[in-house]
């Protein structure tokens, strides 16, 4: 009789245990979902299917973005080139050289930090593509050693037509730079563009990467010996994407990736000799953007001298760190002065045209400083106060989140994610009837009579586009005719693809470790 309630009693414990670990394993389950509260590889899928919307030219058999059709196929035939190819910028249909050399520059470095994460949540290829969908256009505009076209089309009569890319009537006059006409600043990014771009496909498509690495040399060189903005030689572009931060920048971002591209000593030597006349160790600034790259330049430096390989420009790589830091401290609120603005709800404020972007690349070099810094083992030195890696992080999710939904509007600013998001987005091709669905033309004025003006959601969904967001209140309106807030643009969006490739990462460690330590308790 003992020997049996003992049986029992034991089986019973067995019972109440198995009980509890389900318990507890319900538990996990539950805190796992409620603290990642977003789907950060849906937001990568849809991130990159964005930039498919924006493809201009003759689009592949593979093409996922349905309700797009063939474009801008006579691009450069006056002038005797094929720019057939490349992006739009935003919502109209001119190719602007220097944001889309960007936009290409900051995917290739989300998959330079974030490749396997990226492959991990099964969205390599499609990364891949939308990079050299931007360098195979790069190729072909950069027609010889001293020549790069710099735009296709025209802003001013671009935006008087509210057409579909299909149906395009406006002027497709195409834009250089040369020897007589220099434009170091679109010469300087489209070289870092196609050096870090060389990296990304080093290992899948050896030639390709010679092959764009030739042209980032070229560039360079072209860029750095006939020296000039070039909103100065392509005079259509000031009222669009003038440079006002000038050529420099360019010029130093676009050797250190070339730097890292070819481990050559000369670029890094450009990049250390040029330090200060350039502005790398004297630009303190609280801005990332198309236009301005000193943070991403100091940035770069800054993780050289992490690394410790090159001691004898230790005191170069220094200041460059110090001035890194003032930018990340400012993002971070622990700058005695000059800090970034932050919305009540949390969200970077630079400005309201816009401002997203500025939101997004913040939030990425947020990510990658903080990984640098915990491979380093080191910490940030604000003026305020030290800062970990983990602080950095926060800062740089609580900027995805407010993106993704989590915001006074709990809307996301990311369309097609979530259950409330922008309908309205300032955009041509989605805001009218799919070419594929209607085939009838659709005249330059007639897309304004018939599609701008209705208080209709888009008929085409533009997934994955960051609009230009709030304003300084966390207010926004879904209104086409909004282009400060509704309007979204390439650069808005490269950024986030590398950070929702962490993130994504980062929460299936937590899922695989969570349960696996309450496992090993049992």
């Amino acid at each position: 009789m003992e020997r049996r309630t003992v049986v029992i009693q034991s089986r019973l414990n067995q019972y109440v245990q198995w009980y509890i670990f389900l318990v507890m394993l319900l538990a996990v389950t539950f805190f796992v979902t409620s603290t990642r509260a977003f789907d950060y590889r849906e937001a990568l899928t849809k991130s990159l299917l964005y930039f498919e919307a924006q493809r201009s030219g003759r689009l592949p058999y593979n093409q996922r973005v349905s309700w797009r059709d063939h474009s801008g196929l006579t691009d450069g035939l006056e002038q005797g080139v094929d720019l057939v190819g490349g992006y739009y910028d935003a919502g109209d249909h001119v190719k602007f050289g220097l944001p889309m050399a960007f936009t290409v520059t900051m995917l290739s470095w989300g998959v330079i930090e974030y490749g396997e994460h990226i492959a991990t949540a099964g969205e390599y290829e499609h990364a891949l593509e939308a990079i050299k969908w931007g360098t195979d256009y790069f190729v072909k505009a950069h027609t010889s050693p001293n020549v790069l076209w710099a735009e296709v089309g025209d802003g001013d009569t671009d935006h008087y037509c509210w057409q579909r890319p299909e149906d395009m009537t406006t002027s497709r006059q195409a834009y250089k730079i040369d020897e007589s006409r220099p434009g170091s600043d679109l010469a300087g990014e489209t070289a870092a563009a196609m050096a870090a771009a060389s990296i990304v496909f080093k290992t899948t498509n050896s030639h390709y990467s010679h092959l764009l690495l030739h042209h980032a040399q070229q560039l360079f060189e072209f860029g750095d010996k006939y020296r000039g903005k070039y909103d100065s030689s392509v005079e259509v572009v000031k009222s669009y994407y003038a440079s006002v931060s000038g050529y420099m920048d360019e010029l130093l971002w676009a050797a250190l990736w070339l730097y890292k591209a070819t481990d050559k000593e000369e670029y890094l030597e450009y990049a250390i000799d040029n330090a200060h006349s350039f502005g790398g160790i004297e630009w303190a600034i609280t801005e990332f953007s198309w236009d301005v790259k000193y943070a991403g330049v100091q940035i770069l430096a800054s993780k050289l001298l992490m690394e410790g390989k090159h001691k004898e420009y230790d005191h170069i790589l220094e200041q460059h760190k110090s001035k890194a830091e003032y930018y990340l401290c400012a993002c971070l609120n622990r700058s005695d002065n000059n800090n970034v603005e932050r919305t009540p709800g949390g969200l970077l404020y630079i400005r309201q045209w816009n401002n997203m972007q500025y939101a997004s690349s913040a939030a990425f070099l947020l990510t990658v400083y903080s990984d640098y810094l915990q491979n380093a083992n080191q910490k940030l030195h604000c003026p305020l106060g030290m800062v970990d890696a983990q602080e950095m992080l926060d800062l740089a999710k609580s900027q995805v989140h407010y993106i993704l939904g989590s915001n006074p509007m709990s809307m996301s600013y990311l369309v097609g994610f979530g259950p409330r998001y922008p309908l309205r987005v300032h955009h041509r091709g989605a805001s009218v009837v799919s070419y594929r669905e209607n085939k009838g033309f659709i005249g330059c004025t007639q897309g304004y009579d018939n599609w701008f003006g209705r208080t209709d959601p888009n008929p085409n969904l533009l997934v994955g586009a960051l609009v230009g967001g709030p304003d300084s209140n966390d207010n926004y309106r879904d209104e086409r005719k909004d282009h400060m807030q509704s309007e979204a643009c390439t650069y808005n969006t490269a950024p986030l693809v590398g950070i929702f490739a962490k993130l994504y990462m980062m929460g299936e460690y937590q899922n695989i470790s969570q349960v696996s330590s309450l496992k090993s308790s049992y």
